[in-house]
C-alpha cells in the first residue's frame, strides 16, 4: 500500500475512532448523570424517611380517658406544611398543676413562663397546655417572650381562662423567631376538635425527631373508685439528664394536693428522666408538666404518707420510668437499649457520675454498637468520672458474665460467650466499685451513623 494510501486510512481511522469516542462520552455522560440522579433520590429518601426505631412497642398503648382533660391537634404549618405539628389540652376548673423544667441556662420563654406560673399551682379557673414542634423558640430575645404572650392570650380568650392558667412548650430547632400567628390561626379549629380521648393524636403532634409517639399508663384501684393516670411524652436526641430534655405531659383524675402532687413530681423525676442520656446534651425548651383534674371518687391525697399516696406514688413512678425507656429507645439512631448499673460507690453522687461516664462515652456506645464487648472502655470511662475509684475493687458484669475483677480481667473470662451477649437488643452493663453501699441505675442507648445523619441534616 503506498504511502498516501495509508495516510488517508489512518485518517478514516482516526475521524471513526473520534466518533466512537463521543458516543462513548455520552453515554457515560448519561450513565452518570442517571446514577447521580438514583443517588440523589436515594439522599432525599434517606432524609425524608423516618425508621421507626428497631426498639419501638408493637403500638401506641390504649390510654384511659382522664375525666376532665380534653385533646385536640391540627397541622399549623409551623415549619413543614402537611405535618400534624399543634396540640391544644383544655383541663377542668379546680385543676392542680406541677411541673419540673430543663435547667439549662439559655431555657426558652416557654419554659421561664411556665415556671414562673407554677407559682399558682391550683385554680378554680380551668387550664390548658398549647404545645408545637418544628421550632423551640429558644435564643429568640424579646420575640420570644413576645410569642408565648401572644398565643397564651390567644388561648385563654377561645377557652374563657386566664392567659396565667395558660401553659406553652416548643420544640424544634433553635434561634428562628416562631411564628406564633401560623398557631393562632389553628386554634379555632383546634377548641372544635377537642376531645376525651384525642391523647394519640396529642402524642403525635408534638414528635420532632421521634420515630414513634410515646404513651404509658397505670390505675390505682381504691375502696372508693379508680384512680387513673395517662402519660404522653416525645423525644429522640439532646437527651441528657437535668429536666426534662424532652417533653412530658402526665395527667390524672386524682384529688391531690398540689404542693404533694410537685413533691411527688419532684423525687420521681430524679430516678426516671433524670437517668436517661441519649447524647449528654440538655435541651434548651423542655419541660415536665403534670395535671391532677380531681374528679376521681377515691379520697382525696393530702400527704405522702397514707396508703393511697404511696400506690399512687408507685404507680406514677411506673408511668414515668416507661416514658422515660421510651424515649430511649427512641434515640436517634439507636440499635440498642442499654442498662447501667453502678453499686458499691461511696456515695450516691459518685454512683451517678460513675454511671453517666459510662453512659455517655462516644468509645463505649460506639462499641455496643458495633456489638464489641471491650470492657476496657467500661474501665477507661470510670477512670475519668472524677469519683472515687480503685483499681483493685472493680468488678464488671456483662449482663451475668463477670468479665473482670480484682484490678483484672476473670480467668475464667469468655471472648466468645461476651461476643455473643452483646448481640441481644437489650444490655445490662454493671460496675460494682467496691467502696461503699450507694448505687444508681441510668439508661442509654448506642451510638450509630444514623445519628450523626438525622442531626448533620436536621435543619434541611
Amino acid at each position: 500500500m503506498r504511502k498516501k494510501d495509508w495516510k488517508a486510512k489512518a485518517k478514516g481511522l482516526k475521524k471513526k475512532i473520534g466518533k466512537l469516542t463521543a458516543r462513548v462520552e455520552r453515554a457515560a455522560g448519561t450513565t452518570a448523570a442517571a446514577v447521580a440522579g438514583v443517588a440523589e433520590a436515594a439522599v432525599v429518601k434517606v432524609k425524608t424517611a423516618h425508621a421507626v426505631s428497631p426498639l419501638a412497642p408493637a403500638g401506641f398503648p390504649d390510654l384511659p380517658v382522664i375525666d376532665g382533660v380534653e385533646f385536640a391537634a391540627a397541622a399549623a404549618g409551623v415549619r413543614y406544611k402537611g405535618r400534624t405539628d399543634v396540640m391544644l389540652v383544655r383541663l377542668a376548673p379546680g385543676t392542680a398543676i406541677a411541673g419540673a423544667f430543663t435547667r439549662s441556662s439559655t431555657r426558652a420563654a416557654c419554659v421561664l413562663d411556665a415556671q414562673a406560673k407554677l407559682s399558682t399551682r391550683v385554680s378554680a379557673e380551668g387550664a390548658a397546655i398549647l404545645v408545637n414542634s418544628g421550632n423551640a423558640n429558644a435564643f429568640t430575645g424579646a420575640a420570644g417572650q413576645a410569642s408565648v404572650d401572644a398565643l397564651t392570650v390567644a388561648v385563654g380568650d377561645k377557652l374563657g381562662i386566664p392567659a396565667a392558667r395558660v401553659f406553652t412548650s416548643s420544640t424544634g430547632v433553635i434561634g428562628e423567631p416562631l411564628p406564633h400567628d401560623r398557631i393562632a390561626a389553628a386554634l379555632d379549629d383546634l377548641v372544635g376538635a377537642l376531645s376525651p380521648d384525642g391523647i394519640a393524636g396529642a402524642a403525635k403532634a408534638i414528635m420532632t425527631t421521634d420515630t414513634f409517639p410515646k404513651g404509658a399508663s397505670a390505675v390505682i384501684e381504691t375502696d372508693a373508685g379508680p384512680i387513673h393516670i395517662a402519660g404522653i411524652a416525645k423525644g429522640s436526641g439532646m437527651i441528657a439528664p437535668d429536666m426534662a430534655t424532652m417533653l412530658v405531659y402526665i395527667f390524672t383524675d386524682a384529688k391531690i394536693a398540689p404542693a404533694v402532687l410537685q413533691k411527688m413530681v419532684s423525687r420521681q423525676v430524679d430516678d426516671s428522666f433524670n437517668c436517661i442520656t441519649v447524647d449528654s446534651d440538655t435541651s434548651t425548651s423542655d419541660a415536665l408538666v403534670m395535671a391532677a383534674t380531681g374528679t376521681s371518687p377515691a379520697a382525696e391525697i393530702k400527704d405522702l404518707r397514707g396508703k393511697t399516696a404511696r400506690e399512687f406514688e408507685t404507680a406514677l413512678r411506673g408511668v414515668m420510668m416507661d416514658l422515660a425507656h421510651q424515649v430511649v429507645k427512641d434515640g436517634e439512631g439507636a440499635t440498642k437499649f442499654v442498662e447501667i448499673r453502678v453499686t458499691g460507690a461511696a456515695d450516691a453522687a459518685d454512683a451517678h457520675r460513675v454511671a453517666m461516664s459510662i453512659a455517655n462515652s462516644p468509645l463505649v456506645k460506639t462499641a455496643i454498637a458495633g456489638e464489641d464487648a471491650n470492657w476496657g472502655r467500661i474501665v477507661a470511662a470510670v477512670g475519668k468520672s472524677g469519683a472515687r475509684a480503685d483499681r483493685d475493687l472493680l468488678s464488671i458484669r456483662f449482663g451475668d458474665i463477670l468479665v473482670a475483677e480484682k484490678g483484672w480481667r476473670n480467668p475464667d473470662y469468655s471472648e466468645a460467650a461476651t461476643s455473643a451477649y452483646m448481640k441481644n437488643q437489650e444490655l445490662v452493663i454493671g460496675v460494682d466499685l467496691g467502696l461503699g453501699s450507694a448505687a444508681r441505675t441510668v439508661w442509654t442507648c448506642d451510638l450509630t451513623h444514623r445519628y450523626i445523619d438525622i442531626n448533620a441534616d436536621y435543619r434541611s
